[in-house]
């Protein structure tokens, strides 16, 4: 019986990014009032992740300070409501559960972040499905066409230089009639 569980409630994990405690996040939630239906963006740190027994029953805790006061909402990660989670910053933690920040404020409260350089914040906050764009793979061009890419620049600066040879004659040509 419980495998039948499992197997129906695959159909329903979705493809989000890995969420650890530390990550400060936006998770954008569709929210219904009265006939009408809109997103709602919450932001905040991940203070706790729960893995619950299959992958459908996982949430998170997300913590963030409103006019002063600390805002705490867990979310279910495989709810239809999600519409998406943004991983914004990834900080260097070593506990798994950041309950200590409920009692700090201000500076206090802060972390520091693990990454500094945007590609390898951009491998970390990739969603797992996702294939990575083509931007950030570091691979040589072949020789052949790094050849077809210079001869194609160097076509443009030559076309560009004949442009500004023709604007400037064509300039002249206008103080000369005047």
């Amino acid at each position: 019986m419980t495998s039948k569980l499992h197997t129906l409630a695959a159909a329903f994990v979705k493809p989000r990014p890995e969420i650890r405690p530390g990550y400060t996040v936006r998770v954008h939630e569709r929210i219904q009032e009265g006939g009408k239906e809109r997103i709602q963006v919450f932001e905040g740190l991940v203070i706790s992740v729960h893995k619950g027994l299959c992958p459908t029953d996982s949430t998170f805790t997300v913590r963030r300070i409103a006019s002063g006061v600390g805002v705490e909402r867990n979310f279910p990660l495989h709810s239809p409501k999600l519409e998406k989670v943004e991983v914004k910053k990834v900080a260097k933690i070593r506990r798994a559960k950041l309950f200590f920040l409920r009692g700090r404020k201000g500076k206090a409260a802060r972390l520091s972040e693990r990454f500094t350089t945007s590609e390898e914040f951009a491998v970390a906050a990739m969603v797992p499905d996702e294939e990575p764009e083509e931007e950030m793979m570091t691979e040589e061009p072949p020789v052949e066409d790094a050849e077809e890419l210079k001869d194609a620049e160097a076509t443009e600066e030559v076309q560009d230089e004949m442009k500004s040879e023709e604007e400037s004659a064509e300039k002249e040509e206008k103080t000369e009639e005047k």
